[in-house]
């Protein structure tokens, strides 16, 4: 071990199974605010659309209202990253960074345990908030507890993605009991215990995280730091006046804004933001021809990932209602929360990922290459999605079969685990030197989107479409991309270069 890894652990060199101590800190922090968020993301939309006068009481709303109020937060979720992964690189550090993150979230869940439509809201703006601070950060002390990088920071890394889903598959199973048989408010202070309890080992676990997360280099200046307060202010004040003048603007009648139509613009001006931000690092930031050709991959990648999670994201929204509604939930007499068909896919995650780990690895130079693993997650999706199609046939005689959704998530796992975790890493080996973390963005920008599209679209069922046919035509569209990229691998391949 070098002289480097001990400044980042404790002075005595403490170590979790092989690694830095600090990484059990971080491990069990992401673990329960994965708990709190895949947790109150298995209720929310069951919450919004269960009847106001029900026994359990819910809010009442459409299909259609509440899948659209849900891509707007999953969108946030991912948005405000980039923003907070800004705040904590220039302001106040990753490690407080996560720490206010924390309390924000935990904050959020809690408010959103009073049952009021005000508190709802500001729940969710508080929950989305949080996250932004929180989830970047995190990852990113993960690679400072690693200077030395190699393989030891991947197996860090995966060590830590294994918290993720852990988090993930207890907390859908923990929340949705509480909040589908007892109270939806009771399942939302769940989470926000959930989120406490992370932060608690959090603070009792900083000492030993050594000098991970702290405000490093230019922003240490004082200069720097005071130029940046003002960029941060400016950037709230403009936000907030923009958010202002839409509202009195939509009041007054003058621009007739919709929340579907908002979505759909928020949609269109993502799209728009990325192609420009392209186009600009592509031809006027001074890249060689090599790299421009690599931006020009991070590109394509970026298309097939917000179609991937367009698709796949609809597990918390149109696949949550069909597990309510349509499936036979009934195990000797009792009937399960449907929001535990949500955790099939960290079971899922959990049970294959080392098997997917160890494929790659024993192919050696049979390795697929990157589009070719884009297109292995497409198709995968796609065959997910004709099998839920297939099986929604025949819910006009009755429930259905749970095993419909375990296969469907079956193949949207395994084609999770050929894309999710190939592009990130292809994202970092692709991109120019000095445009990492802008390229990052970039992917979690594609995330941002899918998941817009993937609320957007599950209002569709029913209004617009029947299931079979709406997710028919979905299965259909990712495995056409899929094919594609099956077809355009060798010029993907050819503008990649030597980069495996």
């Amino acid at each position: 071990m070098n002289g480097a890894m001990s400044d980042t652990t404790t002075a005595g060199g403490a170590q979790w199974f092989g690694h830095p101590r600090g990484l059990s800190t971080l491990f069990f922090t992401e673990m329960w605010e994965r708990f709190s968020y895949y947790g109150m993301r298995a209720l929310l939309v069951l919450f919004m659309t269960e009847q106001v006068g029900a026994a359990n009481g819910g809010l009442g709303m459409t299909v259609v209202t509440a899948t659209a109020i849900y891509a707007l937060y999953t969108f946030s979720v991912y948005v405000l990253a980039l923003p907070g992964g800004w705040i904590a690189d220039r302001l106040i550090g990753q490690r407080r960074a996560v720490l206010v993150g924390g309390v924000i979230i935990a904050a959020g869940h809690y408010t959103l345990a009073v049952p009021t439509l005000s508190t709802f809201y500001l729940g969710l703006i508080l929950v989305v908030l949080g996250t932004g601070l929180l989830k970047p950060n995190v990852s990113s002390m993960v690679a400072d507890l690693y200077p030395e990088g190699g393989a030891r920071r991947d197996a860090g890394f995966s060590i830590f993605y294994m918290g993720i889903n852990i988090g993930a598959l207890l907390g859908t199973t923990v929340c949705p009991f509480l909040g589908e048989k007892i109270s939806w408010h009771l399942g939302f202070s769940a989470a926000g215990i959930g989120m406490t309890l992370g932060l608690l080992q959090y603070v009792w676990g900083g000492k030993h995280l050594g000098t991970a997360g702290r405000l490093k280099g230019d922003a240490q200046i004082a200069a720097v730091r005071s130029q940046a307060w003002r960029t941060f202010f400016f950037g709230v004040a403009t936000v907030a006046a923009v958010a202002v003048a839409l509202i009195g603007l939509s009041s007054g009648g003058i621009i007739p804004l919709t929340l579907l139509g908002f979505v759909d613009a928020t949609g269109f001006l993502t799209v728009s933001l990325a192609a420009a931000y392209f186009a600009y690092v592509t031809w006027f930031c001074g890249l060689t021809t090599i790299e421009r050709k690599r931006v020009g991959v991070i590109a394509i990648l970026f298309v097939g990932a917000a179609m991937f999670w367009a698709g796949f994201e609809q597990a918390g929204s149109a696949f949550n209602l069909f597990a309510l509604d349509h499936t036979d939930r009934m195990v000797f007499g009792w009937e399960f929360p449907a929001g535990w068909m949500q955790n099939i896919n960290p079971s899922l995650i959990v049970a294959l990922a080392p098997v997917s780990g160890m494929l790659w690895i024993r192919l050696g130079s049979r390795n697929p290459s990157i589009p070719a693993k884009f297109g292995y997650g497409l198709v995968l999706l796609g065959v997910g999605f004709f099998v839920l199609a297939w099986g929604s046939t025949f819910t006009d005689a009755g429930t259905v079969s749970p095993m419909w959704l375990v296969v469907t998530y079956f193949f949207h796992t395994v084609g999770e685990l050929c894309l999710s975790p190939i592009g990130l890493s292809s994202v970092t080996k692709l991109s120019p030197p000095k445009y990492v973390s802008q390229m990052m963005g970039t992917w979690f920008m594609a995330a941002a989107l899918g998941n817009l599209i993937a609320g957007r679209v599950a209002g569709l069922i029913d209004e617009s479409l029947p299931r079979p046919q709406l997710w028919g035509m979905t299965g259909l569209i990712v495995v056409v991309a899929g094919l594609v990229f099956f077809i355009f691998s060798p010029l993907i391949r050819k503008l990649i270069g030597d980069i495996k």
